[in-house]
């Protein structure tokens, strides 16, 4: 009998493997305006969109409780989700939530989650309007749908980038890498020698970046409050040079960054360098950022330089001239798409 063939799913990565599972999947509904390949699914809802998305977090590949406080895991876990609606430049109206737990959670850890959920839910201004709860084997797995709403021409997709086009980020990036490093450099120490206690206080700021990311739903009301229509648009979850490349292959181009302009705090780059660690490395490859980078048209830079928190990194080229890195040093380089792997 011939052995039956068997890919290892690592070979294809995420986005290859839903790409390879899904390509058969047409979608056959009108009211289906954009289905997978974005930051989210765009629903025909009348005079607007509706906007989904869905995320799932696995204990100990996306979390460690070593570290991680449960009601900051709660947090966490809406504020991702909520990010991917405000990257197709929407806001966020509801999420589900739901939970796989083993047998080790009690219900004073599970309501330290939820003071997490209910956290965030205010704090962004949503609903959670269900879920699932079910028991599991081991550890915990979380899945979250944020649902939000935009006007049909406003939705900004990965695609709609053009040479010439500015492109932008907001924020700083490379700090919730840095945080995770801190994190677990201190988790090795507690378990060869339990007794010592870590003193973090200094590093405050990183570590925050990790375990309590926030999401940029005031840059999205800025759009909105000065005229700005961003032409592409995606979030800061694998890492900048990720993202750069989720842009340039959905839109058909190419693109540009100056290293000198790409935004990384003082914090990060003195903690980058105590590492051993480029700090363009961290901005590039770190993730968790949760940054939004999007690109504008050349008439609308006026718009955007003055913008509060927002850096100009670079532009748009033809599709031809790949994905550069102009380094601070005055060579240019391919960016390559590393960043987050989830297999």
């Amino acid at each position: 009998m011939e052995k039956a063939k068997r890919t290892d799913v690592n070979t294809l990565g995420e986005f290859g493997l839903i790409g390879h599972l899904t390509e058969a999947f047409a979608a056959n509904q009108k009211t289906t305006l954009k289905g997978i390949g974005d930051d989210a699914a765009v629903i025909d809802a009348g005079e607007d969109a509706m906007l989904v998305s869905t995320d799932m977090l696995v204990e100990g590949i996306h979390f460690d409780l070593m570290y991680t406080p449960l009601k900051h895991l709660g947090y966490k876990s809406v504020v991702v989700n909520l990010s991917d609606i405000y990257a197709m430049n929407g806001m966020a109206r509801q999420i589900t939530y739901s939970i796989a737990i083993s047998n080790k959670y009690s219900v004073e850890a599970l309501e330290e989650l939820y003071a997490g959920i209910l956290l965030a839910c205010e704090k962004y201004n949503v609903d959670l309007i269900g879920g699932d709860t079910t028991s599991s084997p081991k550890g915990m797995t979380i899945s979250v749908t944020a649902i939000g709403r935009a006007a049909k021409d406003k939705i900004v997709y990965r695609s709609g980038a053009k040479p010439g086009d500015i492109v932008c980020v907001t924020g700083s990036l490379g700090a919730a890498y840095l945080g995770l490093q801190i994190l677990e450099r201190e988790k090795q120490i507690y378990l060869e020698a339990p007794k010592v206690q870590p003193d973090l206080a200094e590093e405050t700021e990183l570590i925050e970046r990790i375990l309590k990311p926030e999401a940029r739903k005031d840059i999205v009301e800025y759009f909105q409050k000065n005229n700005i229509l961003p032409t592409s648009m995606i979030d800061i979850s694998d890492g900048l040079a990720s993202e750069l490349h989720h842009i340039a292959k959905a839109s058909n181009v190419g693109l540009y960054v100056e290293e000198s302009n790409i935004p990384v705090g003082q914090n990060t780059q003195l903690k980058a360098i105590s590492f051993n660690i480029d700090p363009t490395t961290c901005a590039m490859h770190g993730g968790e950022d949760y940054e939004l980078l999007f690109t504008v048209k050349p008439e609308d830079l006026d718009k955007v330089k003055f913008m509060p928190d927002l850096y100009i990194i670079g532009d748009i080229t033809e599709a031809s001239e790949g994905v550069k890195l102009h380094t601070s040093g005055g060579k240019i380089h391919d960016i390559p798409a590393q960043g987050w792997t989830h297999f």
